[in-house]
């Protein structure tokens, strides 16, 4: 993958940084206004932060393909049906009513993945900032193993297992995403602090309707 350009506007991790803010920010106006029937959080803008992320499996390389590519597509399915639903809590509530939640293609089960892919890349950047080296086979493993492994075959965890041998350094991480490890350590923080709100507002979505959030 070609490095990223120099300018702000090309550089993932902090457009990635400031979208979160804002859908941080969102979910505790959302909690500040249930009492008095609060909108919630719009599909829109959500679909446009998470679209944010897409580049971040790209620069993982291999091992993190299938992620990309189930991802962006999920993704894209949520962008689309922000042009007739509003809110996350009107998705599922649409889902709900025509009985098709769990079924493959749904916007809610597209929805929880995503969400899925979200929490990996937190838990990946958790890692990466505590991790010493320049290797990050071991962040990225712990993040898979946390996050995706329990809801994956045998033959998908193999190749992913197989993929860790083939990816970039940290160095080569940063170097794609046009970031040095100060800002990078900045930005990925500010991922970090926001994200958490917006998959446990999401985590809830599903949990208050008895939906659960592991399948």
């Amino acid at each position: 993958m070609a490095e990223l350009g120099g300018g702000d506007d090309d550089r993932p991790l902090r457009k990635i940084g400031r979208s979160f803010k804002e859908l941080a920010a969102a979910v505790d106006s959302q909690a500040a206004a249930a009492a008095a029937g609060g909108v919630g959080v719009e599909v829109a803008p959500f679909s446009t932060a998470c679209s944010l992320v897409s580049p971040l499996f790209g620069c993982l390389g291999i091992a993190f393909k299938f992620a990309e590519m189930d991802y962006v597509a999920k993704v894209h399915d949520l962008a689309d049906a922000s042009k007739s639903i509003v809110t996350l809590q009107a998705l599922l509530d649409h889902d709900m009513e025509r009985d098709c939640v769990r079924k493959a293609g749904s916007h809610s089960r597209n929805l929880l993945r995503v969400k899925r892919g979200l929490d990996m890349v937190r838990v990946l950047f958790e890692q990466i900032l505590v991790s010493e080296g320049n290797s990050l086979r071991d962040p990225a493993s712990k993040a898979y193993a946390q996050v995706f492994a329990p809801h994956h075959g045998w033959a998908i965890r193999k190749a992913v297992a197989a993929g860790m041998y083939a990816l970039p350094t940290k160095a080569q991480l940063l170097k794609k995403l046009s970031e040095d490890e100060n800002s990078a350590k900045t930005h990925m923080q500010d991922y970090i602090v926001a994200s958490e709100p917006v998959i446990l507002y999401i985590n809830r979505l599903f949990l208050s309707r008895e939906l659960g959030i592991d399948w």
